[in-house]
């Protein structure tokens, strides 16, 4: 049977993407087929990502072995059955190419820092420093050369020879193509609309690929965004998520794509530093974009009493997976508990693994849309204070051509909010309009999530599923 959901992830593995990841790997062959591990930097440099990926393949080896030992079902049909690419993509914003930004060069190490700080990610790993305090539950460093080229005098069966050694798990399969050409190449051997890219991480990764080849990448099913906040205060600035944030005229760029006219809502870019090019101005069609906002994700917690009612039997017992997730999230619990007022019960809040959530049961009808769906939902690349902030009209104006405005996709649970001041109020020529939000041709199309399946079920689901 094929799966249902065929995706990308595109991830720069801390806590919460770790969780993401077990959780899309813990899936059902016939849910779920994870293609790609596309890495990029973010809670950490970006070998550091790589080196949480690897180690998580290595640790769920170990658990199979466990499993098997003591007659257990295994677990992990979706990782097993779909053996996934792991490829190594941006080490850095684009702006560090297109601007040549001084500011976020320099800053960005404090930024990563301010980062750890306010999502309560601790250690110089993105995982509480679990390799240090837990290595007999690493991977030897000889991965490394698995994502590098073959020296030109070695002969393919002296390069696999030496690949066969280095690999620390035969659950994965390490690419030596830049990840986002890793997408480009899947996307064009694919029928369109048979993959889903899962973005929970700085969306660089996806605009390289969508600058490159703008066309390969439309043939994208969905694009599932983690980022953002709309209503919510930012974690990072006050305004800002941190995804947004790391890179903003990526997630611009991305978001374009949604518009009809991708021009209308791209950063401006100074063409004189610009190493990426423009859209062109006709495309095939318009990207498919689903943003998770911290709007929805934050209120989605995993306590520290189901992780201890779950865990705690299975690390008595033995279990390498139970051992090593346990380290990096009960660090996790004692840096809420430092920077909070005590609490009986932490959560550890399920930004990224919310994103898998949806691909798992994207059919129940408790997913549901803003009611205004699709958004004009854009991207502050520029604001000495606001970069990285999701903008949104919220003046009572209505769009100036009512007729030709694209129909509202609503999902099941949608109550339409309607504004009574619309059917007072009648825009022409929008003047004033700066930016064009008034234009039905302009800005651009996000769907927003705004409800889910339940906030309460979701933490012991993710448990019960990865850890059985």
């Amino acid at each position: 049977m094929a799966p249902l959901n065929r995706i990308i992830i595109d991830t720069d593995p801390g806590v919460d993407d770790v969780l993401a990841m077990l959780l899309a790997l813990a899936g059902k062959p016939e849910e779920i087929e994870i293609l790609l591990l596309s890495v990029t930097y973010g809670n950490v440099e970006v070998r550091s990502c790589l080196r949480n990926v690897v180690a998580l393949f290595h640790v769920i080896e170990k658990e199979l072995e466990w499993r098997r030992a003591r007659g257990q079902l295994e677990g992990f049909g979706a990782m097993l059955s779909s053996k996934p690419l792991v490829a190594v993509g941006a080490e850095h914003p684009l702006e560090d190419e297109l601007l040549m930004a001084d500011y976020f060069r320099e800053n960005f190490d404090s930024i990563i820092s301010e980062r750890k700080a306010n999502l309560l990610i601790d250690g110089v790993d993105g995982l509480a420093g679990v390799h240090e305090s837990h290595p007999h539950l690493s991977p030897s460093d000889t991965w490394k050369t698995l994502f590098e080229p073959p020296p030109e005098n070695a002969s393919p069966e002296e390069v696999a020879a030496a690949r066969e050694l280095a690999l620390p798990s035969k659950a994965f399969r390490p690419s030596q193509l830049p990840a986002h050409k890793e997408i480009l190449r899947l996307l064009a051997e694919n029928p369109r609309d048979s993959i889903t890219i899962v973005a929970v991480g700085p969306l660089t990764n996806l605009a390289l690929a969508a600058a490159e080849d703008p066309e390969t990448f439309l043939k994208v099913k969905e694009v599932v965004v983690m980022g953002g906040a709309i209503d919510v205060e930012g974690n990072i600035t006050p305004v800002a998520e941190f995804n947004t944030y790391a890179d903003a005229v990526a997630t611009a760029r991305v978001f374009a794509l949604t518009s009809p006219n991708p021009a209308s809502t791209m950063p401006p870019i100074p063409p004189t530093l610009s190493n990426l090019p423009a859209y062109p101005p006709k495309l095939s069609r318009t990207l498919n974009l689903t943003m998770f906002p911290l709007d929805i994700t934050s209120s989605h917690l995993l306590h520290k009493e189901h992780v201890h009612a779950k865990l705690d039997p299975l690390i008595e017992a033995g279990s390498p997976l139970a051992e090593w997730t346990s380290a990096f999230i009960q660090k996790t619990y004692e840096k809420i508990e430092s920077l909070t007022r005590k609490q009986a019960n932490p959560g550890l809040e399920l930004h990224d693994p919310l994103t898998i959530w949806y691909m798992l049961t994207r059919s129940a009808p408790n997913w549901m849309l803003a009611p205004k769906a699709p958004e004009d939902i854009r991207v502050e690349t520029a604001g000495q204070w606001t970069r990285g902030m999701h903008v949104i009209d919220r003046r009572n104006r209505k769009k100036g051509d009512a007729v030709s405005a694209p129909k509202q996709v609503k999902s099941p649970g949608a109550v339409d909010i309607a504004n009574p001041m619309e059917s007072m109020i009648l825009i022409g020529d929008a003047p004033g309009d700066s930016g064009g939000w008034l234009s039905v041709n302009r800005g651009n199309r996000i769907n927003r999530i705004v409800g889910t399946p339940g906030e309460d079920v979701f933490g012991p689901y993710l448990l019960e599923r990865v850890f059985g």
